[in-house]
């Protein structure tokens, strides 16, 4: 495969798009710098030539043959949360927004699917769904994403442990191919062996290999109570060991998150709550597990929290504070809701993975992670989803030089991602693989892999045209065929 070559967005094929999307086209002064980056501005901006507001599966259509017919890139676009560089229109051309296909369709509450566009933010289906007494499990950190979004990077969040991720809750999908053509993958049901999982593969495809314009998601019956404990720990190593135990009591939390002191207190002063003690009885705090628990009433919760601390506090919990009023479940989960938005507040340059390692490995990984920083002009802060081994590990610096920052942040992400798989681990859990992190999915997946993954890109996407420079296609790489 030669290096691949786009075309201009001219004059007439703006004309084209716009008869296309009933005029809902930005070009020039009209596309403002939100479409030029995601939240990890780290990774480069580039100003796409035209920005298209499609409202419908079929305004999709047309836009996708208009621009296979003229090889023009395109790149889709939910709310830009992204942290890898996915939505960036790194080679020009289109920028195909889904932020207007932001209608909840309908649900059958009978079989407890709910069809969306994908448009709608992971916040507004969660509180709809939940005015019905139903839930929808996924529960991404940044809940103002766009389902698509999350659906396109199989986001997992702080509920997976108990309720899985993004994946597990994806029944069909309405799919818009590079070529134009629609296709209906899955069904709302709950089993299928019916062929290649095509709907399987668009999850986690970054919009690479095709744009979602519905979805038809699982959801479940609302548990009707949900309390939280605060597990304060001397060290992150008692911390972590913890986990295993409170799995092994069989107490099946719906979320297990690990904090570090640093960061607790650089985020309760953004939120001007004090929430998590720092001394307890003479002992210093310097980690912290933060559990929920749901069922039914709150005398099963209290027996399952009773069980629960007995496990913590023989692991060496300092003590065990529980929230079960709705004010204290609120500050409590504030608090960690809010940790990469202290980190990016008091941040000038910041990059960041997401590794996923086995669970019992976690420390070990930290611990190695952190020795990375010594000498260099990057200091990191971490936390992450205890109950599944998904650890956010970020590079912070306050210094100016991006070069050098760059530079160095390269050297201690093949460090780390390279500790990671020897602990068993991958090098993304649910952030993604984007543009910022192609060099190392290609050192770590292999070149088998590799060739594998490129053969399925350009099975889908004959003319490479979709989300050019991500996950495993660079157009300015050449391949074997």
């Amino acid at each position: 495969m030669e290096k691949t070559s786009y075309n201009k967005v001219t004059n007439d094929i703006v004309e084209l798009l716009k008869k296309a999307c009933n005029g809902h086209v930005l070009t020039g002064d009209q596309i403002n710098d939100d479409f030029c980056h995601d939240e990890m501005r780290i990774y480069g901006t580039a100003m796409p030539d035209v920005v298209v507001e499609a409202e419908t599966t079929e305004e999709v259509s047309e836009v996708m043959k208009i621009c296979s017919a003229n090889r023009i890139p395109v790149t889709p676009s939910g709310a830009r949360t992204d942290l890898a560089g996915g939505p960036v229109a790194k080679y020009g051309g289109v920028i195909l927004s889904t932020t207007k296909m932001n209608k909840i369709l309908s649900y059958d509450i009978d079989n407890l699917v709910v069809r969306i566009q994908p448009g709608v933010l992971l916040n507004d289906l969660a509180q709809d769904a939940l005015s019905k007494g139903l839930m929808y499990p996924p529960d991404p950190g940044e809940k103002f994403a766009t389902v698509g979004g999350n659906v396109s990077t199989n986001a997992g969040g702080m509920r997976a442990v108990k309720y899985g991720t993004t994946r597990d809750y994806v029944r069909a999908m309405t799919v818009v191919l590079p070529t134009g053509e629609i296709v209906h993958e899955g069904a709302a049901v709950s089993k299928c062996s019916s062929g290649y999982g095509i709907k399987d593969l668009m999850i986690g495809s970054e919009g690479t290999l095709g744009i979602i314009t519905e979805l038809t998601l699982k959801l479940i019956v609302a548990p009707k109570e949900t309390m939280s404990m605060i597990v304060p720990f001397p060290t992150l190593e008692d911390a972590i060991h913890s986990v295993p135990k409170l799995f092994a009591a069989h107490l099946n939390p719906q979320a297990l998150e690990f904090m570090e002191k640093d960061v607790v207190i650089d985020t309760e002063k953004l939120l001007g709550k004090d929430v998590y003690p720092k001394t307890l009885d003479g002992v210093d705090i310097n980690a912290y597990v933060l559990v929920t628990f749901d069922g039914n009433d709150q005398d099963e919760l209290m027996d399952i929290i009773e069980a629960a601390s007995e496990v913590v506090l023989e692991a060496g919990a300092v003590d065990v504070l529980v929230a079960d009023t709705p004010q204290q479940l609120r500050d409590a989960w504030a608090v960690r809701s809010s940790l990469l938005e202290s980190i990016e507040g008091n941040t000038k340059l910041l990059d960041e993975c997401d590794v996923v390692v086995p669970i019992t490995k976690i420390p070990e990984f930290l611990t190695y992670v952190k020795t990375l920083q010594n000498g260099h002009s990057y200091t990191i802060k971490d936390f992450g989803h205890a109950g599944d081994g998904n650890l956010h590990i970020y590079l912070c610096s306050n210094d100016d030089d991006k070069e050098q920052f760059m530079r160095e942040s390269g050297e201690f992400m093949k460090k780390a991602y390279a500790k990671a798989v020897e602990l068993g681990g991958l090098i993304s859990g649910e952030h993604g693989i984007g543009s910022g992190k192609m060099d190392y999915l290609k050192e770590f997946a292999g070149p088998v892999n590799m060739r594998l993954m490129r053969g399925i890109k350009k099975v889908f996407d004959p003319n490479m045209i979709l989300n050019p420079g991500k996950v495993c296609f660079d157009p300015e790489e050449c391949y074997e065929d």
